[in-house]
């Protein structure tokens, strides 16, 4: 059973320096297409995943605020059709903040919208035009307004440790994000992923990422400021007000069932994990052959599911139940965490531990990655 959607639309307005280029600037898109296809796609998950009502849908990948406010409406008048919605249901859509997107933010409000995720990523100019984006701050604010104005729900986001960048300037960076009063904030740190424009920069010389214990201290300082704040962290990337935290997300760092549609979406459902075919026109080709766009459709076997979950729960303040992962999964506790591993970093205040629930530490959140790689059963990651 799911109770979350995923949609993915593929089309956005540029390449973007820090992702893969496959599925942008495209042009004359056909939306009836679009449409059926999406629909047909969903009509294809909803008969191997219904049964519950939906707790969230999640309209992300190119630039899905671009989308015709009409076709997300049929698509959330389908899903309500087909699943039932919760009702507390959180409807997110991700969206850039230009002055485009944002005429259309009360439109997409009245298509069932309730919550947008705006990805604001510096409030300083050179740093927008270092990170490759078309906005500058005054449009960034302004459509930030115009998203308070027509949604229950605001988040944005936020990538610090830039090249060169101070304590200082983070801080005043931050607290006057802080100062913006929306209840959610998503605060990434730079990293150079293979195959981009960044990772090419950094070969060639162009700039230095930061180093990692500048990185450290930025990351040390920016939970101390979410957490006066009133939005402390409750993943290792993102914050919030009590209540307001990202419905949708969750599902992912709790391994819950969710479906995705749309090129390239990525799911899990009754112990399968699927994977949409990535471009566009094969997407399209699949569904009309076919009946749905799935380029993979594999079941998991229990230790790989429970190798998943640990990795994502474990980036979540609040942990993991160990416990109640054994019992999902029917593996012993011996066989999902390294025991003599986890003494040692529990001794060295990175992790803790209470009852049968276990997590990482503030000090360890830092280190969470090659913490992983201690902490999991090297018998599950070979899974």
């Amino acid at each position: 059973m799911a109770r979350s959607l995923y949609i993915h639309w593929p089309f956005c307005l540029k390449k973007c320096p820090y992702c893969d280029f496959n599925s942008h600037v495209r042009s004359g898109v056909e939306f009836e297409a679009w449409e059926e296809a999406l629909i047909a796609d969903m009509r294809y998950e909803a008969a191997r995943a219904s049964g519950e009502s939906l707790e969230s849908i999640f309209f992300g990948g190119g630039t899905p605020s671009l989308m015709p406010p009409a076709l997300v409406a049929k698509l959330l008048a389908e899903a309500e059709r087909l699943w039932g919605f919760d009702p507390h249901i959180e409807i997110t859509l991700e969206a850039n903040p230009s002055s485009v997107e944002a005429a259309k933010f009360i439109d997409l409000a009245a298509a069932g919208v309730n919550r947008v995720s705006l990805g604001l990523q510096a409030l300083d100019d050179a740093a927008l035009r270092f990170l490759g984006r078309l906005h500058n701050v005054e449009e960034s604010l302004s459509a930030l307004t115009v998203a308070q104005q027509h949604f229950d729900r605001v988040s944005f986001d936020l990538i610090y440790a830039r090249p060169g960048q101070t304590m200082d300037e983070w801080q005043a960076e931050l607290t006057r994000a802080l100062g913006f009063g929306t209840g959610h904030l998503s605060l990434y740190q730079l990293t150079i992923e293979a195959g981009t424009r960044f990772a090419t920069d950094v070969r060639r010389g162009v700039f230095a990422p930061l180093e990692d214990d500048p990185a450290a201290d930025l990351f040390a300082m920016t939970r101390e400021l979410t957490a006066s704040a009133g939005i402390p962290a409750y993943e290792i990337s993102n914050h919030a007000r009590a209540g307001e935290q990202s419905r949708h997300n969750l599902a992912y760092w709790k391994y819950l069932d969710y479906c995705g549609i749309g090129p390239g979406a990525h799911g899990r459902r009754a112990d399968a994990a699927t994977v949409r075919h990535k471009k566009p026109e094969n997407y399209l080709a699949a569904v009309a052959a076919q009946g749905h766009g799935i380029s993979e459709d594999r079941v998991l076997k229990p230790r790989e599911q429970a190798a998943e979950a640990l990795l994502m729960g474990l980036r979540l303040g609040e942990g993991l139940d160990l416990g109640k992962l054994s019992s999902r999964f029917g593996l012993p506790l011996g066989e999902l965490i390294n025991p003599q591993r986890f003494q040692l970093l529990t001794d060295l205040g990175l992790v803790w531990q209470n009852e049968s629930k276990i997590g990482v530490t503030s000090a360890g959140m830092p280190l969470l990655d090659a913490l992983l790689g201690e902490l999991v059963n090297d018998n599950l990651v070979m899974a």
